[in-house]
């Protein structure tokens, strides 16, 4: 699906970190502090990075797999 190759971490917790970003208001340092709690030291920066590599890739991704619109909405 998405490339990883030269990634230090594993696209698992590359993809968490990005969904949490994209589904819930937080900031990239509250998501730092989040994945400390979880034991994976990650710097808000790195995040910040991740997000702009990665969700042009997965908003076009999960357009493509959008259903079509019909015309009529009845």
């Amino acid at each position: 699906m998405l490339n990883s190759k030269g990634l230090r971490f594993p696209i698992d917790v590359v993809l968490v970190c990005i969904r949490w970003y994209a589904a819930y208001p937080l900031s990239y340092r509250h998501i730092e502090e989040m994945m400390a709690k979880r034991g994976v030291s990650v710097d808000h920066s790195t995040i910040n990075r991740w997000a702009i590599r990665f969700l042009p890739l997965i908003e076009m991704k999960s357009r493509n797999a959008k259903r079509p619109v019909g015309g009529n909405w009845r």
